[in-house]
């Protein structure tokens, strides 16, 4: 085979049939169904990742449309326009790149030809590749078009970012999603395409070539391509680590474990290994990222995992948020040792909630429901002491683990004064007020005239008990638990003493 009539791998693997398409059966099974029931819309859009067989599905399905006894999903091989639509020769398989065809003037053009019918085929089919690449006014100058167009006209386009595409192309098209093809499909592709050109490879590379793909396969038959140009008929995982600068999975499992035990020299020990031998950081964090993702399934299956979910969030929060760092930082060995310091420290804390819920636990149930005890030291105590007056006729019985208290003496009935500046008074008032406590030596009477203060009191009886009988329970239980007192009165402040 001469120089000028090699094809990669890649071309030469290209789906011929529906039948080949890998990963993608969803999408077989509509277009298949739509061809046999006579429901074949005017405009498809299909969306997904690079090297997932959009194009080519494309190309399949005006074959399957125009094919001269069709239409139908599977086509001979030997059918001179099915071969002439896989080459690129029909003439009315119009195929367009978006990118460099995208001004209004092409789009009106594309416009006016549609009227025409088509020369030698069935349909006249219009592929727009990269369709998000058109211009705000392509898309409009298109828009009549794709909702009413002739008979004889369809159209699919292509798109890796549907986001872009307005939403008024994307209401007058069916939309099919392109998935990511999982690894296993793209190495049992790779395997046969191995064993067809008399290539020997082992199973971890073919592993490793399959997850720098990164979904498409497209990109696994390119590496495998280059692959066999550095290797020539075999190929063995050190030669894919060697070329592309990955990081074995043994030394990313290594790391992972590591990491769980907080064990930083070895830690240190493996990013200088991955700096020798010119590992590529960003893909070994990616790498380390979807290690910890395993974990993370495991945990959740078995309740006796080493490692919590918690734990396997935490440190996956922390690779995902350095994934830019090392990718965009100036020292990415600096970078990525940094990002697994964190994750370390990451996976080592604990939320609050849980720390709270586990000091709760430690505690006694007897010791939760004892009162803690009112010292007599007022140093210790709150700097303010409510008197407690006798028990009211509607008032509610004590709770079960509340000890009846003793009646207080006139000494421990004294009023301790707030430390604190009053509003209003001069500084001599302020520590005479202080200095000269009031003694209260009677039960308490709301009808009883308080002594006269630099702040107005509500003086009706009845409107205070109404006041403090909507005091909230909360508020209640706290004064009689922490302070040993009740409200008795509301005094109201002077409003221009406020702040």
């Amino acid at each position: 085979m001469s120089e000028q009539a090699y094809q990669v791998i890649a071309r030469r693997w290209r789906p011929k049939q529906f039948s080949e398409l890998v990963g993608q059966d969803h999408v077989v099974r509509t277009l298949g169904n739509a061809i046999e029931m006579g429901r074949i819309a005017h405009a498809y859009l299909f969306v997904g990742p690079r090297g997932t067989g959009k194009t080519t599905s494309a190309r399949l399905f005006a074959k399957s449309l125009n094919w001269e006894d069709g239409p139908s999903l599977d086509v001979p091989s030997d059918s001179d326009i099915g071969q002439a639509i896989m080459d690129g020769r029909c003439l009315d398989v119009i195929e367009i790149d978006g990118a460099s065809n995208n001004s209004v003037d092409q789009v009106r053009d594309l416009r006016d030809e549609c009227q025409y019918a088509p020369a030698q085929c069935r349909y006249k089919i219009y592929v727009i590749d990269e369709v998000h690449m058109l211009s705000q006014q392509a898309f409009n100058a298109l828009l009549k078009t794709l909702e009413e167009p002739p008979p004889h006209v369809k159209f699919v386009f292509a798109t890796t970012e549907s986001h872009k595409v307005l939403p008024t192309i994307v209401s007058r098209c069916q939309r099919f999603e392109f998935r990511s093809i999982p690894v296993p499909l793209i190495i049992g592709k790779l395997d046969e395409i191995c064993k067809a050109e008399s290539i020997e490879v082992d199973e971890e590379a073919l592993g490793a070539i399959a997850r720098m793909a990164m979904g498409g396969m497209r990109d696994a038959q390119s590496i495998l391509d280059q692959m066999i140009s550095f290797c020539g008929k075999s190929i063995n995982q050190r030669d894919v680590l060697e070329v592309y600068g990955l990081a074995s999975r043994e030394m990313i499992e290594s790391l992972a474990k590591f990491l769980v035990e907080a064990n930083y020299d070895q830690m240190i020990r493996i990013t200088d290994e991955f700096s020798s031998e010119g590992v590529d950081f960003y893909r070994a964090l990616l790498d380390l990222s979807e290690v910890f993702r395993e974990i993370l399934l495991t945990s959740l299956r078995e309740s006796q995992s080493k490692i919590s979910p918690e734990q396997c969030v935490r440190i996956l929060d922390s690779l995902r948020e350095g994934e830019d760092l090392v990718k965009m930082g100036l020292s990415e060995k600096t970078n990525f040792e940094v990002t697994l310091f964190r994750a370390v420290e990451s996976g080592r804390s604990r939320s609050i909630d849980q720390v709270i819920r586990k000091i709760s636990g430690m505690i006694p149930d007897d010791v939760k429901k004892k009162r803690p005890e009112q010292t007599n030291d007022l140093s210790e105590t709150p700097s303010v002491e409510m008197e407690t007056p006798p028990k009211r006729g509607n008032s509610e019985p004590e709770t079960e683990d509340q000890a009846p208290q003793p009646e207080q003496t006139v000494q421990e009935k004294e009023v301790a004064h707030l430390d604190v500046p009053v509003p209003g008074l001069s500084g001599h008032e302020e520590k005479a007020a202080q200095e000269e406590p009031t003694h209260l030596t009677g039960e308490y009477d709301t009808n009883t005239p308080l002594p006269p203060k630099e702040v107005r009191q509500i003086k009706d009886s009845k409107q205070i008990e109404q006041r403090i009988g909507e005091l909230p329970d909360g508020i209640r239980n706290i004064m009689e638990e922490k302070f040993k007192g009740e409200f008795v009165s509301i005094e109201k402040i002077d409003e221009s003493l406020l702040i």
